[in-house]
């Protein structure tokens, strides 16, 4: 009986008409998925980094990772994303401008390359800074880039009597080490910092002293004298 049904609908007219509904039917559910999947595609976007400003040749990367000052995140749509365009920062680690970039450019893994030296650690208000010092000083070669050190001072000064006595002064807590080579030292720091610690060199004696990563900071950075004995 069942078999005799299907031959009927599709032998008659209505059955004929019936299936060609359900066909087209079929077809536009399938005109409109495809349709939902192209809009779907141009629509996408993409989250890439563009540059706010002129990034300067040699910028280097960690540093501009670090500061949303020179790039934004910014939705792209899908067909603009130039190839290699950088969306993580962790792509920049390591690496250094390899020209001015434009502002609003997209940033591309093929504006930068491999950086070194001590430009790469540096904040934009940083600087480097190398003092010369003795074995005993520079703590008889233990330090290391990445050593934090705190920064004493010795010299000879005059007390409110008017006497000369020598003292030593902590000058500067947790300073970090950025290269040492042989009795050079580089020093991260401030721009006045740079400046105090280049005088300290011309008219002192330093001494580096070697502190934990964890230690804490003196609240009351001492002066020792043959008067006050700490």
């Amino acid at each position: 009986m069942e078999n005799i049904m299907s031959s009927k609908l599709f032998t008659t007219r209505q059955g004929t008409v019936l299936l060609g509904v359900i066909a087209a039917v079929i077809a536009a559910i399938a005109l409109l998925v495809y349709l939902s999947h192209y809009r779907s595609g141009v629509n996408a976007t993409v989250s890439v980094l563009v540059a706010k400003k002129t990034i300067p040749q040699g910028t280097s990367g960690d540093v501009l990772a670090k500061s949303t000052g020179f790039y934004e995140v910014a939705q792209i749509p899908k067909g603009n994303v130039l190839n290699g365009a950088i969306t993580d920062t962790s792509t920049l680690a390591g690496t250094v401008a390899l020209a001015d970039i434009n502002p609003n450019s997209q940033l591309t893994e093929t504006q930068f390359g491999p950086g070194s030296g001590v430009v790469q650690k540096l904040d934009p208000l940083d600087r480097a800074v190398v003092v010369s010092l003795g074995t005993p000083q520079a703590l008889d070669g233990q330090i290391s880039p990445g050593s934090r050190v705190d920064f004493w001072v010795t010299v000879n000064g005059q007390n409110a009597s008017g006497v000369t006595r020598p003292f030593a002064k902590l000058l500067f807590q947790d300073v970090l080490v950025l290269g040492v080579n042989g009795g050079n030292v580089t020093l991260e720091a401030t721009p006045r910092q740079a400046g105090q610690i280049i005088y300290a060199s011309t008219n002192t004696q330093i001494w580096l002293v070697l502190r934990n990563t964890v230690s804490k900071n003196l609240a009351r950075p001492p002066v020792i004298s043959s008067v006050t004995g700490g």
